[in-house]
């Protein structure tokens, strides 16, 4: 089994060679690649990024930002990997919690697994933040009839082949939503394992905001009353 880390980065100058180190320092028990696309950023990110050298790395660019699916579809359309998990730039997720999402597949328990984040007082910049995404979880448990405990995570680990066979529209932050939009109604149910987690603020260029939660709960509605297709 091959494991496609998949990083899309957007003005991240300050942060991404250590998100890159830390994602390559990891002792992963299968075979991994780093597919990164810078999504248009405006800063020194294109020039850090060209500075890596290990042969893990394929870097790809985005003339102009156009948003987080977006950057994802880029990575999944040049991935070579059996699986795929995303990992963002901004070190708000840990890396070495990658091999623990990959153990229920590896013993055969799990198809899609879920990083679940326990959040707390030293791991969330906001009340508001916290209270968004349980609603946006607790939407899609009513109107799929399913317990998550974390929707908005970007810790999704699934085969790769799945995620292209639900072609993902979603250019920006809704991509969480329609990914699991898309699995539920397509009876594939996420394990979930424990994270850790720690929320960066807006000072330090925390992005998503309200309008990406009702987008969300949007895209959920959709996706529930669409017909399950038949998924590979």
């Amino acid at each position: 089994m091959k494991l496609s880390i998949l990083m899309p980065v957007y003005n991240e100058e300050e942060r991404v060679a250590d998100a890159v180190k830390q994602a390559l320092d990891v002792n992963y028990p299968t075979e991994t690649e780093l597919v990164i696309v810078d999504d248009g950023s405006r800063d020194r990110t294109a020039e850090i990024l060209g500075a890596v050298t290990d042969q893990r790395v394929r870097v790809f660019l985005h003339p102009r930002n156009k948003g987080k699916g977006a950057a994802i579809r880029t990575a999944v359309e040049n991935a070579t990997g059996d699986y795929m998990v995303i990992l963002d730039a901004d070190l708000e997720y840990d890396p070495q919690d990658i091999p623990k999402l990959l153990e229920p597949v590896l013993d055969g328990r799990a198809t899609v697994v879920y990083g679940n984040r326990t959040f707390g007082s030293h791991s969330s910049f906001s009340f508001w933040y916290v209270m968004g995404n349980k609603a946006v979880t607790t939407a899609a448990n009513m109107l799929f009839n399913c317990y998550l405990g974390d929707l908005e995570t970007c810790f999704k680990l699934l085969p790769i082949e799945l995620y292209r066979s639900m072609q993902i529209r979603s250019a920006g932050f809704g991509m969480e939503a329609e990914v699991t939009g898309k699995l539920l109604r397509n009876r594939h149910r996420p394990y979930e394992v424990p994270i850790s987690y720690r929320a960066r603020t807006r000072e330090e260029g925390k992005k998503i905001t309200w309008k990406d939660g009702v987008e969300a709960l949007w895209i959920l509605s959709r996706e529930r009353v669409r017909k399950p297709h038949r998924a590979r």
